[in-house]
C-alpha cells in the first residue's frame, strides 16, 4: 500500500475513536483501537496508565463526569514507519465541555503512536495535554 493511503488509514483510525468516546459518548468501544498494552501520559495521572483497559476507563471516567458540547481535531501530521507498521500522529484540538456547572473551553495537543497487527491500527501509546499557560 502506497504510503498516502496508509497515511489516510492510520488518520480515519483516529477520528473514529475519537468520535467513539468525544461525540457518540461510547468510550468502550475505544475496546477497538486501544492495544492490550497501551500506555498513556494524561495531564491528570501523576504516573503513566499502563494497559488498553485502564486506559478506556480513564476516558470513561471523563466522559462520565462531562458534558461533551464540541470537539474538533487540526492540522493532523501523520508519520509512517517500519514499513507501514509503525505510526505516530499529532494533531491539536479542541474541546468544550461541562463540568461541576462549569463549562471548560480549551485547547491542546496529541501524540499517538500504533502499531498494525493483523492487519488493524491499534494505538500502544498516546501522551496529550493543554496548551501551555492555559
Amino acid at each position: 500500500m502506497e504510503k498516502s493511503k496508509i497515511k489516510q488509514e492510520v488518520w480515519k483510525t483516529i477520528q473514529a475513536l475519537n468520535r467513539a468516546w468525544a461525540i457518540e459518548g461510547n468510550p468502550d468501544e475505544l475496546k477497538d483501537y486501544f492495544h492490550k498494552d497501551m500506555v498513556a501520559i494524561t495531564p491528570t495521572a501523576p504516573k503513566r496508565v499502563e494497559g488498553g483497559a485502564a486506559c478506556i476507563a480513564g476516558w470513561k471516567n471523563f466522559v462520565e463526569a462531562t458534558k461533551i458540547h464540541y470537539w474538533k481535531e487540526k492540522d493532523p501530521k501523520v508519520q509512517i514507519y517500519g514499513n507501514g507498521k509503525f505510526a505516530v500522529v499529532t494533531y491539536y484540538w479542541d474541546i468544550s465541555y461541562e463540568m461541576g456547572g462549569q463549562t471548560i473551553k480549551t485547547g491542546g495537543r496529541d501524540m499517538f503512536a500504533l502499531v498494525k497487527e493483523k492487519g488493524k491500527w491499534w494505538v500502544v501509546a498516546d501522551q496529550f495535554s493543554t496548551f501551555p499557560n492555559q
